[in-house]
């Protein structure tokens, strides 16, 4: 695997986070398989590379990577607007944290408290969930930057779905973050859009 096929990965995992968050304010569901693919990605600690981080295989990530793939083609048709929105939070925000280290210390201490509720419960229980989005709602939900979302207000303010989608961002921040530790820059998304979407096509297929 190549270094830019490893960004694109990591690119995926925030445009899938970003893609179930509307899924939920929109509809108030996802798959358990979905939330587990990127709920997990927050517990993995030394990857031998990439896939690990999103389980050993990007069949979760597809979804991600057809946002991606919209945004890049700049085809208005198929452009997913709040998918593209909340990414583009979400690296934006990851920048903040990189500047914080008293905020990735918090983080850093409350994820493995996280993965024992994880090892108790299993990767999808409420409250694990609940956990995951209360350690975004104490951290990066009290930076300037903020992410609106928007959706059904019947499902936004359903508690779990709440927890659900700052799970989800704290997670998609996490990929942001695994992006730019592999070269991923802002720019390329500009620059280097003809080479991402060579090399992202053949990803989309599997």
């Amino acid at each position: 695997m190549n270094a830019m096929q490893e960004q694109l990965i990591a690119l995926g995992g925030v445009f899938q986070a970003a893609v179930l968050v509307d899924r939920i304010a929109k509809t108030g569901t996802a798959s358990e398989a979905d939330l587990g693919c990127m709920l997990g990605s927050l517990m993995v600690r030394d990857p031998k590379n990439t896939l690990e981080v999103f389980g050993g295989d990007d069949l979760y990530l597809r979804d991600g990577y057809r946002a991606l793939a919209s945004a890049l083609e700049r085809d208005p048709a198929s452009l997913q607007r709040e998918p593209l929105r909340y990414a583009l939070g979400m690296l934006g925000l990851e920048r903040q944290l990189a500047k914080r280290g008293d905020m990735l210390e918090v983080i850093g201490n409350r994820l493995p408290q996280i993965q024992q509720q994880v090892e108790h419960f299993g990767l999808v229980h409420d409250n694990v969930i609940a956990a995951s989005g209360a350690l975004y709602q104490d951290t990066l939900s009290t930076l300037r930057q903020r992410i609106q979302v928007h959706g059904d207000m019947r499902h936004l303010q359903q508690t779990s779905n709440a927890s659900k989608i700052r799970a989800l961002l704290l997670a998609g921040i996490r990929s942001a973050r695994l992006w730019r530790q592999l070269g991923g820059h802002r720019w390329q998304l500009v620059i280097s859009r003809r080479k991402l979407l060579k090399e992202l096509y053949p990803m989309m297929r599997g």
